[in-house]
């Protein structure tokens, strides 16, 4: 008896990049400390991906490799210090730049998931710019 050998074709998982282009206006010193999360569950509990880059010439460039299609938001903040903290003042506001992907900002919090996510389908570059 004669088996049939079928060869299933291995799916290739494509591959993104993500990368983000800061420009920085005001201070020329310290580091960008950024959060890259995978969904909403993760949101600013569980960080997917970091980095940390020092501003050179008010500009500072951080590159995902190897993410998948999907549904992604990120956050972060100009650490003038270098503490890896974002400082502040005694009511807990942000004495140090921030943000968060697609631009927003958060009234009394972080801004909603749906508010900053944004889908990644093929590799992208993003644009910041920080005051």
């Amino acid at each position: 008896m004669r088996y049939l050998r079928y060869r299933t074709k291995k799916m290739k998982t494509i591959k993104l990049t993500l990368t983000l282009e800061i420009s920085i206006t005001k201070y020329n010193k310290g580091s960008i400390l950024l959060a890259l999360y995978d969904s909403e569950e993760s949101y600013m509990k569980e960080i997917y991906k970091s980095a940390e880059i020092f501003i050179k010439d008010n500009k500072a460039q951080i590159t995902f490799n190897d993410l998948k299609k999907g549904v992604y938001a990120y956050t972060f903040f100009h650490d003038l210090n270098k503490n890896k903290e974002l400082d502040t003042n005694f009511l807990g506001i942000p004495k140090e730049p921030y943000g968060f992907s697609n631009e927003k900002k958060g009234r009394f919090g972080p801004p909603k998931f749906k508010e900053v996510s944004f889908t990644l389908n093929k590799s992208s570059i993003f644009k910041i710019s920080i005051e």
